[in-house]
């Protein structure tokens, strides 16, 4: 259905990085959410009015919720498409972050408000009815959440989008509580069984565990999550495919939501080289970076000494002092400079949070190295704890 509306809907629907498909995606997805949950809050009240089940009402006033979060998630897909202004020059696109967690959020409470409801009924348990048609309409129910599910995932994976995925997260677990919720009717009507308190406490531990995992999975990407690596690997190879280009490192990747990217780098270059010519290659690279990834770019250039044997035996023996302190830390931008004071060893030595290495201790370790080997150079290092190099 979905994929239907959107060729009616949306043109140019598979350009999913117009940030206005996006926006018409999102907020097909939502409107096709409400209506569905909805509809089945309306007979799954009515179902557990008729039954007495606490397990179904709670079932339906999170098929209610479900109805809201699909609007905060239409909204939020409305307003993260809006083009960047004076006050938010980089976009809107974090809204989507944020309504994600909105969804969230309403699901922990939807979660702990049914976990309370089920064990008072535990305490107070009282009969419930288990027609046919109260089967019927929580299979149906299963069915629709799962199609949902499905078609929301889809979405999430198209146009990674967080938001969607929480979206899907929590009508997949809608599924397997309605499924509790239909166990426990089909148990009451053939063993005479009364486990619904039982299960709506299930079904609440279910909306929970969705709850705090759409919370992580959209709570991420505002705090700061690291770049994909397959997007920082498309980088390397589109910098480093230019001859001119020695090196890089320092890579940042800011992410102000989908389609609203920003990159800087350092790249190394030869400091012998035509400064000009070569500041006109940093701008070709950057501006090949947002035709082939859409992203804004800003490359600091770097000279680098290439024909000096002595300078690269002093740096090749930092990165082998540096190798056995720990694997994981690297060395950039070495230079030797002729000061006042006497010749100087500069460089970078990064210390990725992974290694677990105090970085004092790894540079007083180094200074001592290297300062035992070579004392007539003074040596200068700087910590650079950029895991991404």
């Amino acid at each position: 259905m979905i994929s239907l509306l959107s060729k009616w809907l949306i043109k140019n629907r598979d350009n999913v990085a117009d940030p206005e498909v996006r926006r018409k995606y999102g907020v097909l997805a939502g409107g096709v959410g409400i209506c569905l949950n909805l509809l089945l809050f309306v007979l799954k009240l009515f179902t557990g009015l008729h039954t007495g089940a606490i397990s179904v009402i709670g079932d339906a006033f999170n098929n209610l919720s479900d109805a809201g979060s699909s609007i905060v998630t239409l909204i939020g897909f409305r307003f993260a498409g809006k083009k960047p202004d004076t006050d938010h020059p980089f976009g809107h696109g974090r809204i989507e972050y944020i309504s994600g967690f909105i969804v969230s959020a309403a699901i922990l409470v939807m979660g702990l408000e049914l976990a309370k409801s089920s064990i008072s009924k535990i305490r107070n348990p009282e009969p419930v009815e288990t027609g046919l048609t109260a089967v019927l309409i929580l299979a149906a129910s299963i069915c629709v959440k799962l199609y949902m599910s499905f078609y929301q995932r889809r979405l999430a994976k198209k146009l990674r989008s967080s938001a969607m995925r929480a979206t899907a997260t929590d009508s997949l677990s809608d599924a397997a509580a309605t499924g509790v919720v239909l166990a426990a009717l089909l148990v009451q009507r053939y063993f005479r069984v009364k486990i619904d308190g039982w299960c709506g406490v299930l079904v609440s531990l279910f909306i929970l565990y969705a709850g705090i995992s759409a919370a992580k999975e959209t709570l991420s990407p505002l705090l700061g999550n690291p770049p994909a690596p397959e997007l920082v690997e498309r980088i390397r190879t589109i910098v480093l495919s230019h001859p001119e280009i020695i090196g890089m490192h320092d890579l940042i990747v800011h992410d102000y939501g989908p389609g609203r990217i920003m990159v800087s780098l350092h790249g190394e270059v030869d400091g012998a080289g035509d400064v000009f010519a070569l500041h006109d290659q940093i701008d070709h690279i950057e501006r090949e970076l947002e035709e082939e990834l859409g992203c804004s770019a800003v490359i600091h250039m770097d000279p680098v000494e290439t024909d000096n044997e002595a300078v690269r035996k002093l740096k090749q023996e930092a990165e082998e002092t540096a190798g056995n302190i720990h694997s994981l830390l690297t060395i950039h931008d070495f230079r030797v400079v002729s000061k006042r004071s006497g010749m100087l060893i500069l460089f970078d030595l990064v210390v990725p949070p992974a290694a677990k290495v105090d970085g004092a201790e790894a540079v007083k370790i180094l200074t001592e190295a290297l300062s035992a080997s070579h004392p007539e150079y003074q040596i200068q290092i700087h910590v650079d704890n950029t895991e991404i190099i």
